[in-house]
């Protein structure tokens, strides 16, 4: 098959059949131009990979451009408290400061990268960090990944849905943490999750970032039309300060029907990684705690979760 760039006219002879599956844009190596690729009908003889019927994994990514927002922190808590509450779940960090690991006091020997290169098989590159959660974990290696999507031609934002997708039915909630701005990593991420979590500090810089993110994301589901904005919430919630109320009631006005309930200010969120606990290990009976329960049920779509 002939592929025409669209920029310089190019023509590109590629093997459709080498073409990972769910590719939808090409990179031009003449121009570095992207491009929608043509839509191939799937092959007559597909099938189902064996014990997956049926299964539906939720693959959650907790992403804002913006840094110092809580992302990690939530990840790792909504992730512990799913477990917690009976799911299987699958974390995934894909921050090159690996922050995930040290937060559940973990340290593994291998993790996202030796899974993406395949230099070691799934149950290896994974750890599990405790009963009904698994840890892909982060780190510097990262770097050389966000270089190897850069080099390829075609579907180099689709490298992490070709790592993650033969593993993900065996969990019920994978949830992918995003480093802060777009680097290649974060696309991929995007690309591959169908829900997005975005947490926001009531900042106003925070509510600028949230309005390019979403610019951002609009972009994206163009070719990825599966994905799509599901809770933003709330984070650093002081109501001694009278700025978090004001902005919390822009974002109701706002985002009203997609708004979590805040995460309080508490100062127990951020002792608890020291220790290599989740909030639930550390101060089961902090606000930090009851607040990050009340997002599990959300997230969960149940509210008879951690009655006792």
């Amino acid at each position: 098959m002939v592929v025409i760039c669209p920029e310089c006219r190019k023509e590109h002879h590629i093997d459709e059949n080498r073409i990972p599956p769910n590719v939808k844009v090409a990179k031009c190596r003449a121009c570095g131009a992207r491009f929608p690729l043509p839509v191939f009908a799937p092959s007559p003889d597909t099938e189902t990979a064996p014990g997956t019927e049926g299964k539906k994994t939720r693959t959650i990514g907790v992403a804002l451009s913006k840094g110092g927002v809580g992302k990690t922190t939530t990840s790792v808590n909504l992730a512990a408290g799913l477990a917690h509450a009976g799911y299987d779940v699958l974390l995934v960090d894909t921050d090159t400061q690996g922050q995930d690991a040290y937060m559940l006091g973990a340290k593994p020997k291998a993790g996202l990268t030796e899974l993406v290169t395949k230099e070691l098989s799934p149950q290896e590159a994974l750890c599990q960090v405790r009963e009904r959660l698994w840890l892909l974990a982060g780190g510097k290696s990262l770097a050389g990944i966000k270089r190897l999507i850069s080099r390829k031609d075609f579907g180099g934002e689709m490298t992490l849905s070709e790592a993650l997708k033969p593993i993900e039915s065996a969990y019920d909630f994978v949830i992918v943490d995003t480093s802060p701005g777009w680097d290649p990593l974060t696309v991929n991420a995007l690309f591959y999750v169908t829900e997005i979590l975005t947490p926001v500090s009531l900042e106003v810089m925070t509510l600028h970032g949230l309005l390019e993110f979403l610019k951002s994301l609009a972009s994206i589901q163009k070719y990825h039309n599966t994905m799509a904005l599901k809770y933003i919430l709330p984070t650093f919630l002081d109501l001694r300060i009278k700025q978090s109320a004001k902005i919390m009631e822009k974002l109701d006005k706002l985002y009203g029907q997609l708004l979590c309930k805040p995460i309080r200010y508490n100062v127990r969120l951020s002792e608890a990684p020291a220790f290599g606990q989740s909030i639930f290990e550390f101060a089961p009976g902090s606000h930090g705690a009851d607040d990050y329960r009340d997002l599990v049920r959300k997230v969960a779509g149940r509210e008879d979760l951690f009655e006792s």
